[in-house]
């Protein structure tokens, strides 16, 4: 047994064969998953998981260089976009349309589905490396 961080064996497995410039998402309960894309459901019911500490716990397992988020979470969820502007801090933020995030989706390795019910709790992270 993993003694502490992620304890999901989907996640590790998927966190652990990504690289460089690899994507992976985090993203809302009503986020549209492309079908090709590896889901990971850890929704329960609206709200369960939340979104941010999912956030949270990729984020201490991952190299992160970057992240997209739509641009309406500044208006829309300026919470949300508070705590990712904290979580990754010194990380370049782009803010793109929500349409262009759900296109980009399709070139993500995986997406892992929470239970957060808020508008815009999506983001996107673009895998760096360690060296």
């Amino acid at each position: 047994m993993k003694k502490k961080g992620v304890l999901n064996a989907q996640i590790n497995r998927i966190i652990a064969s990504l690289g460089h410039m690899d994507l992976l998402v985090v993203g809302d309960c009503g986020l549209p998953i492309p079908h090709a894309v590896e889901r990971v459901d850890l929704a329960v019911v609206q709200g369960l998981p939340a979104f941010a500490p999912v956030v949270e716990a990729v984020a201490e397992e991952l190299v992160v260089q970057k992240i997209y988020v739509a641009e309406e979470i500044q208006n829309r969820n300026a919470e949300t976009f508070s705590f990712l502007e904290r979580i990754f801090e010194n990380i370049p933020v782009e803010k793109i349309p929500h349409e262009t995030f759900k296109a980009r989706m399709v070139h993500a390795k995986a997406v892992i589905r929470t239970g957060e019910a808020t508008p815009y709790a999506n983001v996107m992270l673009e895998c760096g490396v360690a060296f």
